[in-house]
């Protein structure tokens, strides 16, 4: 047997390594996944990873009221199921928040006035009275019940078809696309200037722009918009535009994007710089025909973090954009659907799958292109 064949304990590290990242990475994405397909009743219940098996939940039915009434032999009926169409086994119930679990399944519970309720372990329940109920409220029946796993598509349903949607997702895309490319565009020239062409000053805007990573958003945000309100207002330029957004995201991109392109173009070989420069070339010639394709790598990487900070933010958005119908994006129409108090909160799970299928795509589209780069510079650099 050949030594090689035989995988050394590092070997054996680094692949369980590996796999305890992967599995760390996967299982909150299959939760997220698993629990956007439940019932949310069974969400609130119990967690993602006892979607397949009987969830016992206890919560509150009320009965109909008057209207639902039938006579029966000189008695006045109102009967249903507490589980409105669903499955599930009562255990027991109770007519009272105090003593949820007062009485087992097909008892009879003495209410006021000769009322009785009757509940099955089906969920019927039935509610006799000699005398005629009154009023559009009926009564209240607490339970507990052991209720199968349930799978739909409600939580999906509810977020797509939420009014204003589609507006919101089409505001995200015109602000992502533009300020997405306009940061690289203006980057990578900078970003070469820094790399290969002599001028003074050149270490102190490299030190200023190291400088400028460590700058909070939050803190450069509201003079930011200040000056831009203040130009924008000397020249006529309304202050809630895509323009303000788009030179917003392109300020707060600039400086990492300078400085992973110019380190990335550091260190490309300057064997073929010179060689260009022999030729005649310019610096623009040289950058366009060699240093651009030469950079697909990095130009791919800062473009899928440039995109997927873009289209997840709310704050910058809010702030330069506004919030109002026409112009809210798809991360604050979302927000606004979970209500005032986070009330619908079920919706998050649906919510977040629907929000990936865009940064997903750009991913895997750049991450071809990212391939492709890679292997076009092995060969030109050869």
């Amino acid at each position: 047997m050949h030594k090689g064949s035989i995988r050394s304990p590092l070997t054996w590290a680094v692949h369980l390594s590996v796999l305890f990242l992967v599995v760390i990475w996967t299982l909150p994405t299959a939760g997220l996944f698993i629990s956007a397909l439940r019932d949310k009743d069974q969400i609130v219940a119990s967690g993602w990873w006892t979607a397949l098996s009987t969830s016992t939940q206890n919560a509150m039915y009320r009965a109909p009221g008057a209207e639902s009434q039938v006579e029966e032999n000189g008695a006045f009926v109102i009967s249903g199921n507490i589980f409105e169409g669903g499955k599930g086994v009562v255990t027991a119930f109770g007519t009272s928040s105090q003593d949820p679990a007062a009485y087992e399944p097909g008892t009879t519970a003495e209410l006021k006035d000769g009322e009785k309720l009757t509940v099955a372990e089906s969920g019927d329940f039935r509610l006799t009275s000699p005398k005629a109920f009154e009023g559009t409220r009926g009564q209240r029946i607490f339970y507990t019940a052991g209720i199968p796993p349930r799978f739909t598509l409600e939580n999906y349903k509810t977020v797509l078809t939420a009014e204003g949607i589609g507006k919101s997702f089409l505001n995200s895309l015109t602000v992502a696309v533009p300020s997405t490319i306009i940061p690289i565009l203006v980057a990578a020239f900078a970003a070469y200037a820094l790399a290969w062409m002599k001028f003074p000053g050149r270490a102190i805007i490299l030190a200023v722009i190291v400088g400028l990573l460590v700058v909070p958003l939050q803190m450069s945000l509201i003079p930011l918009l200040r000056m831009y309100n203040s130009v924008g207002g000397f020249f006529g330029v309304p202050s809630k535009t895509y323009l303000g957004i788009w030179l917003a995201h392109m300020g707060f991109g600039l400086p990492l994007a300078i400085y992973l392109l110019r380190n990335y173009i550091a260190g490309l070989p300057r064997e073929i710089m010179e060689s260009a420069r022999v030729d005649g070339a310019s610096d623009f010639t040289i950058f366009m025909k060699i240093v651009l394709p030469l950079s697909y790598p990095a130009l791919a990487s800062f473009a899928i973090f440039q995109f997927l900070w873009t289209w997840n933010d709310l704050l910058v958005a809010m702030v330069f954009l506004g919030t109002g119908d026409n112009e809210l994006v798809l991360t604050g129409r979302l927000v606004n659907l979970l209500g005032s108090r986070g009330g619908k909160w079920e919706i998050l799970t649906a919510s977040a799958f629907i929000t990936i299928i865009v940064p997903l795509l750009v991913f895997f589209t750049l991450q071809r292109y990212l391939v492709r780069g890679l292997l076009a510079g092995s060969v030109k650099g050869g």
